[in-house]
């Protein structure tokens, strides 16, 4: 398979582009219309605090993030939902769809998706109902029958092919939910250090809505996301710690956010224990060596419970691997999505 730098060539050229190589031969085309190298400014609807950030890789995807228009839960009415679309759709080969963790955002893939996009896939980062950075002025039910709903209206909209769905973290309770209720959208699973036995929200879903809203507020608060960001990173600096949790905050700053968190937690949030055997898809679970959030055992029950899974150990990396080290799982997805990981 040749490899893009989709940053260095113009909208012209991808059009002209050939995919050659193995077993896969289509014409790519250009199917998003926003910037690819990070210049330009910021899209109007993120949040002003998007300035301060720092890194260079958030803030070239950030640039890049859009809103699609999909279907809701009743005629006539769409949610702009916010994602960032590949420049190219190859028709060879299957897209990859990334999700994010709880309470997060696509600019978790920040590192990745370039990477991703240079090995020549089509790649899609998506932002969850009730997190991100969607249009939810009118507030639809944000829980998970909610959330597998729109994934699906987006995917039959403007997917529209079998995917490679990605989900780190609470996100792989996503993908099994998705997946089990929906297996003709799925091609195959990646699953990151993947929190799929928590049996929802527990208790929190009890709370009087003053204490559950003071709880959310409590969510959105930097030295929290501050401290979430040390156990999940295995050794980050005090500088990128900072500027990372000014990242994985920025969707908090949405007029809508806290509503929308208050309703998922409300909701009992996400129980897919009873889904696991469901999933017949080829699943590759990648590990954080030194994950200091989901404990190895665990990742371990899953990798013997699902029927078709392989599993790979990201060394030196904690919970966020794919923030960590990106290459490393950049390589993992792309190999696994052209079956060179079987």
């Amino acid at each position: 398979m040749m490899a893009f730098n989709l940053g260095s060539l113009s909208p012209a050229t991808l059009m002209a582009v050939t995919k050659k190589g193995g077993e896969s031969k289509g014409v790519l085309k250009v199917v998003g219309g926003a910037r690819c190298d990070g210049g330009g400014e910021f899209p109007s609807f993120l949040p002003k605090e998007v300035e301060k950030i720092r890194d260079p890789f958030a803030r070239s995807l950030a640039q890049r993030i859009q809103r699609l228009p999909v279907k809701a839960g009743f005629p006539g009415h769409f949610i702009m939902s916010s994602c960032v679309q590949p420049l190219m759709q190859s028709e060879g080969t299957n897209p990859v769809v990334l999700l994010h963790c709880f309470d997060s955002s696509c600019l978790e893939w920040c590192r990745v998706y370039p990477l991703l996009e240079e090995a020549g896939l089509e790649a899609w980062a998506i932002d969850v109902l009730g997190w991100g950075f969607s249009d939810l002025e009118k507030l639809p039910p944000c829980n998970a029958v909610s959330k597998r709903y729109h994934l699906y209206q987006l995917w039959k909209s403007h997917i529209k092919r079998p995917m490679i769905l990605v989900g780190p973290s609470l996100g792989s309770s996503v993908a099994i939910d998705f997946t089990a209720n929906y297996p003709e959208a799925v091609e195959k699973l990646v699953l990151i250090n993947p929190s799929v036995y928590e049996e929802g929200t527990g208790n929190l879903a009890k709370l009087p809505k003053v204490i559950a809203y003071a709880a959310v507020s409590l969510l959105k608060t930097f030295p929290l996301r501050f401290y979430a960001n040390v156990l999940a990173f295995n050794n980050i600096s005090l500088s990128r710690g900072l500027d990372w949790t000014n990242v994985g905050r920025l969707h908090c700053h949405m007029p809508w956010w806290k509503d929308a968190t208050a309703n998922f937690m409300g909701s009992g949030g996400y129980n897919v224990i009873s889904q696991i055997n469901q999933v017949k898809r080829k699943t590759l679970i990648i590990c954080g060596e030194d994950d200091k959030i989901v404990s190895k055992k665990l990742t371990l029950r899953l990798y013997c419970e699902l029927l078709n899974a392989t599993l790979r150990v990201v060394p030196n990396s904690g919970h966020l691997p794919h923030v960590e080290k990106p290459k490393c799982v950049a390589k993992l997805i792309a190999d696994f999505a052209q079956g060179h990981i079987i």
